[in-house]
């Protein structure tokens, strides 16, 4: 094999920059090659064009409000129609949004945001401070079901004045501007003192044509979009497509121009296609696997601990995902994040001590229904399978339920109905953020529903604590309350893994906060 072939397989796998290939061919003395590969990254905005997207998540019960969005299909969506206050940018740095900059009193209690001035949604309406006022308020309150709920019950009160909006907080949080550019808190024109999320309009790149749940979304470019160098697809379409194979056959066919979630295992037979690009993205998506910690026997620790035990992860993170991620050691903080605990010893697959704790709890053997679905992530079957194999040699009989991909997230995840399943999470770019969303006393998605007392204090005492080395220790503690007594066996961290036709360009860097680019694609994204 030439040393240029090579290199051109590490690109389309992922694992090599456009920026390292053009350092690596540059070094050799070939300077003008592969251009169907380097294109992409190099080429100048173009407009026009539709851009057809097959995705691996959506349910039929989906719905256009955005407290409900737990998928990748709306909150792609979300992004395509509305914008936020703030936003991460594809290179990693907080960014405002519909917020033109904040400011912050010293105890970081009272945020306050100034507005942009000339944006308008979809309808010809002009954003001011009461639709943001309005919209944030759509997720509080004892009578609110959104997940967004556990982000903005802190706020005691949001006053507009102007072109701002105040925020008070009832402790202070640094990290305030960062929850603001949640996908929940999407900003929604005001109807009757009431956010219209029914319909749809936003203020982002682009306006909504048709919608069926579960299936697909239409979309047609915004004319009137406000961000320069944004936008460049006349139209879009969001199609679910939940079977990987499926998926894989319309992107090799040209029915489609991207496709999230590759399957691993036929990734090798994608990237002989030279229409195709793979990209590859380390960041805070992990799989988890949540056991509902008020029902028996998951109610006790010991069997919570036998259980993470009894898992081969490594022998997992090479079957599942081809080693295309790393080891989860049961918190679902990332490396790269900035408390992220790096001295917490990592558990590993020991039978012996998965009996010893099994003892612990009365027991010499255990039987446990685990429920399964491909809906969770690519190869969760698979996943199930070989925790069941690795299992057995600690006494454990895992029973392994193939769930129907449809209705997974409605009927098996975050459901008393099931006491342990598979799940995932795109992880969140904050600490506090992730441990508020998933793992905090009451949290909507709270799907372990774990209650630890000295977990939520260490929360909240953590949220406003502005010494950087208290608040690492309290974080780090946090992950270990997660790690020893939690309710989720956290087994692998994820790569975000994406194919594209090779006509679909961006810019050489690409967020990490989300999967498919922040999720903000269509907004960056452009055909070459």
């Amino acid at each position: 094999m030439s040393k240029l072939t090579k290199l051109e397989q590490e690109l389309r796998a992922g694992r090599l920059s456009r920026r390292d290939f053009l350092q690596a061919t540059s070094a050799l003395g070939l300077g003008a090659v592969a251009p169907s590969l380097l294109s992409p990254a190099y080429a100048a905005p173009n407009k026009g064009g539709k851009m057809t997207v097959g995705l691996g998540h959506g349910s039929t019960t989906d719905s256009l409000d955005p407290g409900t969005y737990e998928n990748d299909f709306m909150i792609g969506s979300a992004f395509a129609r509305f914008n936020f206050l703030t936003e991460i940018s594809n290179s990693g740095e907080l960014v405002g949004e519909l917020a033109e900059s904040w400011e912050v009193t010293p105890d970081a209690k009272e945020w306050t945001f100034k507005l942009r001035s000339g944006v308008e949604f979809h309808n010809g309406q002009s954003l001011t401070a009461e639709d943001v006022v309005n919209s944030i308020n759509h997720h509080k309150g004892e009578e609110s079901t959104s997940a967004a709920k556990p982000i903005v019950d802190p706020i005691t009160d949001i006053k507009a004045d102007g072109d701002t909006v105040t925020f008070v907080l009832e402790a202070g949080n640094a990290d305030f501007p960062f929850l603001v550019s949640d996908y929940h808190l999407a900003i929604m024109p005001s109807k009757d003192g009431k956010p219209d999320w029914e319909s749809a309009v936003g203020t982002g790149p682009y306006m909504k044509d048709s919608f069926e749940p579960g299936v697909n979304l239409k979309l047609k470019r915004n004319p009137n979009y406000w961000k320069e160098g944004a936008a460049h697809f006349d139209e879009a379409e969001l199609i679910v497509i939940a079977d990987v194979a499926a998926r894989t056959n319309a992107l090799n066919t040209g029915e489609i121009d991207m496709m999230d979630r590759c399957d691993i295992k036929t990734l090798h037979l994608l990237q002989r296609n030279k229409n195709v690009v793979i990209e590859e993205i380390s960041g805070n998506g992990h799989y988890t696997i949540p056991m509902r910690t008020h029902l028996e026997p998951f109610n006790d620790n010991n069997i919570r601990l036998a259980l993470k035990y009894a898992l081969d992860r490594e022998n997992m993170l090479q079957t599942v995902l081809g080693g295309h991620g790393s080891i989860g050691n049961d918190h679902p903080i990332g490396k790269g994040q900035r408390y992220y605990a790096a001295d917490l010893p990592q558990k590993s697959y020991d039978p012996d001590k998965a009996k010893f704790y099994l003892k612990e709890a009365g027991l010499s053997s255990l039987d446990v229904d685990l429920s399964a679905a491909d809906a969770a992530f690519a190869g969760a079957v698979d996943a199930a399978q070989i925790y069941q194999e690795n299992a057995a040699k600690a006494g454990i009989n895992i029973n392994v339920i193939r769930e129907p991909a449809d209705g997974y997230w409605s009927n098996v995840w975050n459901s008393d109905n099931r006491g342990w399943c598979f799940s995932y999470w795109g992880g969140r770019p904050t600490e506090d953020w992730m441990f508020s969303t998933a793992y905090a006393s009451g949290a909507s998605w709270n799907e372990s529903a774990w209650e630890n007392e000295e977990f939520n204090k260490l929360l909240v005492a953590g949220r406003s604590e502005l010494d950087e080395s208290k608040r690492r220790d309290m974080y780090v503690e946090m992950q270990r309350l997660c790690s020893d007594e939690g309710g989720s066996v956290v087994p692998l961290f994820n790569n975000y893994i994406h194919a594209t036709s090779t006509k679909i360009a961006h810019d050489e860097n690409m967020a990490t906060n989300w999967a498919n680019d922040g999720q903000r694609y269509l907004e960056r994204w452009w055909f070459a």
